[in-house]
């Protein structure tokens, strides 16, 4: 029997995300203030691009120990249920969903669940929900240069407890309407189907995978990166591989993936921006089709905040860049 994911994998999507347009923004760097104040006197401009779902890059403390540069990465989480002062508090937060609410908007938060900064108040109190190295010390990725976090250790039922109650919080408390969940596939996909049933629980959530994995889908993500489509797209720019490359990319999308599944296209987002250059540098003459492509095939388009006035420049991650 051929193996067929649309039989699969039924995944009901919600009615007002179809045909919808994700927006991304970097709260630091998106107004001049670097606040959400900032970023709720720019929702109407957001939602009048079509815009409809507004993810906010991670909200919470950052961590000192360890830091990069003077502010460091928003993905070196501190506590996961406070919010960075450098941004605003519960009010301005809760404002800003407010405002995202009455345009329309969906508001999902960045989470970050594989790892936290070394000196988040978990690491002295539930040191066990570590991962350790053959040393029996506490284990930054081994595959990228994140030396400001250590990963968690998934076969601790207490991490997962937490994780969940964590992430419960913020739907419960601002009312936000899902998550973009960082490096996904480092996390057991089972994990992400005990989250999904309590989430849901309180109000069906959307959540988008950073990661390429069918599986999951299954396992309760509603979108996933589409980082093939990216790379092909790319290798075309550059004259590393013929049209056809995107033909061969829409066929096994078509064949191998979930039909229900959405996949996320980008020509641009933070991690591009930072470490591969501004889209101009990214896709040269071959900018504008890029862009096109992204929007009228197939897949939920990505606006990286700033994409849509030029991204002229190369944003700096760990500290202050206004754009």
């Amino acid at each position: 029997m051929a193996y067929c994911p649309a039989n699969l994998y039924p995944l009901p999507q919600p009615d007002w995300s179809k045909d919808a347009v994700i927006y991304q923004v970097n709260t630091r760097q998106f107004s001049q203030a670097g606040t959400f104040d900032g970023v709720t006197e720019k929702l109407a401009h957001i939602a009048g691009l079509g815009a409809k779902i507004l993810w906010l890059m991670p909200i919470h403390p950052i961590g000192e120990k360890h830091r990069k540069g003077e502010l460091g990465s928003p993905y070196a989480v501190k506590d996961y249920l406070a919010i960075n002062p450098e941004f605003g508090d519960q009010s301005s937060l809760r404002r800003l969903i407010d405002q995202a609410h009455a345009l329309g908007l969906k508001v999902i938060l960045d989470w970050v669940p594989n790892h936290s900064a070394w000196d988040n108040h978990l690491v002295t109190q539930h040191p066990e929900w570590y991962a350790r190295d053959y040393k029996g010390d506490f284990r930054p990725s081994p595959w990228w240069d994140w030396s400001d976090i250590i990963e968690f250790d998934y076969e601790q039922p207490g991490l997962r407890d937490y994780m969940i109650k964590a992430m419960a919080y913020w739907v419960e408390e601002f009312d936000i309407d899902g998550y973009r969940c960082d490096v996904a596939g480092y996390v057991p996909n089972d994990f992400w189907r005990q989250l999904r049933v309590a989430l849901d629980d309180i109000k069906p959530v959307f959540l988008l995978a950073e990661w390429e994995d069918r599986d999951l889908h299954r396992d309760g993500f509603n979108m996933s990166y589409a980082w093939s489509w990216n790379e092909a797209m790319h290798e075309i720019a550059q004259g590393q591989a013929p049209v056809d490359r995107l033909r061969k990319y829409y066929s096994w999308n078509e064949r191998a993936w979930p039909r229900s599944a959405y996949r996320m296209t980008f020509v641009s987002n933070h991690d591009k921006n930072a470490w591969d250059g501004t889209q101009q540098e990214q896709f040269g003459e071959c900018l504008e089709a890029a862009i096109v492509l992204s929007v009228l095939g197939e897949g939920m388009p990505l606006i990286h905040n700033g994409q849509e006035a030029g991204e002229s420049k190369r944003l700096a991650f760990f500290e202050r860049d206004p754009i």
